[in-house]
């Protein structure tokens, strides 16, 4: 009764535009989206970010951490909607995304891709990692077995991830890059074109990457088109070093 009657134009103008869920990807958690999801949120979009497991916000120790249990949680952000959302995946949330978008294909609207692995059924990201020669976070990542995670060497993660960016940024990076649950990265993703191949699919390519190169990234939507794909001159981290082309990139997407 209270959505029936409303005057409030944030209100009506949210109701009216598809819903934004915004997943990160590896070494990270929820609250890198802020800026982006602050602009979403002014231009009438509901949005939620999503803490994958094994995060701050989302507790796990990391060796009971899998990628079925990062699907879960994006499709269990999707279902709470109850309307269809465009799913927006960074990085290696390229791969849950795509994930959930096969578990609950009914959910999502449009997938974005942000400098994202675009997955076929079986990869996982190790599997694609090992496929992009001109990547340089492979020589700057330490396995730890017995703690069940990845590691980004701290003094590598700066210009690794944010070569594009001013150095005040560079200067807090470091300490922002989490240690990654091990076993989802080497899982193979399960996607049929029946399910995930029939979703409307946009892809946020990122010319200056270092971490999934722009020429792998190429090559993926060879392989996998999609409707619509947007150049950002950014590297890894468009939500921090260019959240305004990031932001319109996504509201493109979403009309």
């Amino acid at each position: 009764m209270t959505i029936e009657t409303t005057n409030s134009p944030a209100v009506t103008m949210a109701a009216e535009k598809p819903p934004i869920v915004l997943v990160h990807g590896a070494f990270a958690n929820a609250p890198v989206w802020g800026h982006v999801a602050a602009r979403l949120r002014a231009a009438g979009h509901e949005v939620t970010a999503v803490d994958l497991p094994g995060r701050p916000g989302a507790p796990m120790e990391p060796g009971k951490v899998t990628l079925d249990l990062h699907r879960d949680a994006v499709v269990n952000a999707l279902r709470v909607l109850g309307r269809p959302a465009v799913l927006v995946g960074h990085s290696f949330a390229g791969i849950v995304a795509a994930a959930a978008a096969e578990q609950a294909p009914e959910s999502v609207r449009t997938l974005v891709f942000v400098a994202a692995y675009l997955p076929k059924n079986g990869d996982s990201l190790v599997s694609l990692a090992q496929q992009d020669p001109d990547a340089r976070i492979g020589p700057n990542l330490r396995i730890d077995h017995d703690k069940a995670i990845a590691v980004v060497d701290y003094a590598a993660r700066a210009e690794l991830f944010a070569n594009d960016g001013p150095e005040g940024l560079k200067a807090k990076l470091p300490d922002l890059i989490l240690d990654e649950p091990l076993a989802p990265l080497a899982t193979p993703v399960s996607i049929s074109d029946d399910r995930f191949g029939r979703i409307d699919k946009v892809y946020v390519r990122t010319a200056l990457d270092q971490v999934i190169s722009p020429t792998f990234q190429d090559r993926m939507l060879a392989a996998t088109p999609v409707r619509k794909t947007v150049t950002l001159q950014t590297g890894h981290l468009p939500f921090l070093t260019d959240p305004d082309g990031l932001t319109k990139a996504i509201i493109g997407a979403a009309e």
